[in-house]
């Protein structure tokens, strides 16, 4: 189902539609700041397992998750002093932090060095989703299968992806630009990729 949101005043009622079909279990397509995105509850285990089938990725590989706010990040990972301040600077915006992950992450979302990757992109419909599903978002671009590179409009992806997920969330182009991931672990940030995301801060 291809559904049209307003990506700078997304409707409460179409926002609410989506959620509950989240809460069900629902694989969807939505717009980042960065790319279109392929995500589902992450505290849904049948989901999070079909868009691993979907993206042919190694079990061994986790993906990375959408939270609402710097609190809300606060919840499913270890924020140190200087990690705040460097993310509290940073986010909302075009970036993944790699920082070490609590216990209430589902395992399959955690890697083997007991971190994640952690995302609250500077758009309205993600933080929006978030905020009403109250749970992270798995986080991953909407990439064709052959590898070229991910698709700039909704109704591409939805002719692409429109059978094996449940909704495709028409928020207006996205021209796409992979975030700039940066690990926090040990307190010094180390540049894991350089992408759209500003890193002359770090």
């Amino acid at each position: 189902m291809l559904l049209s949101i307003n990506p700078d005043n997304p409707q409460p009622r179409l926002i609410k539609q989506v959620v509950d079909e989240l809460k069900r279990g629902a694989v969807i397509c939505y717009p980042t700041d960065t790319v279109y995105g392929i995500g589902c509850d992450i505290f849904n285990p049948k989901a999070v397992k079909r868009i691993y089938q979907i993206k042919k990725r190694p079990s061994k590989k986790p993906f990375s998750f959408m939270c609402s706010s710097l609190k809300n990040v606060s919840t499913y990972c270890y924020v140190s002093n200087t990690a705040y301040r460097l993310i509290k600077k940073h986010l909302p915006g075009p970036y993944t932090f790699v920082m070490p992950a609590f216990k209430l992450v589902p395992k399959i979302m955690i890697t083997k060095q007991k971190t994640v990757g952690i995302r609250v992109p500077e758009h309205a419909i993600c933080r929006d989703l978030v905020e009403k599903l109250g749970n992270p978002i798995l986080t991953t671009s909407a990439i064709q299968a052959n590898g070229n590179p991910p698709m700039t409009e909704a109704y591409e992806i939805d002719e692409m992806l429109g059978k094996q997920v449940d909704i495709v969330i028409d928020g207006g182009p996205v021209y796409p630009s992979p975030s700039s991931v940066i690990s926090l672990v040990d307190d010094v940030p180390v540049i894991l990729r350089e992408g759209k995301g500003d890193i002359s801060g770090f």
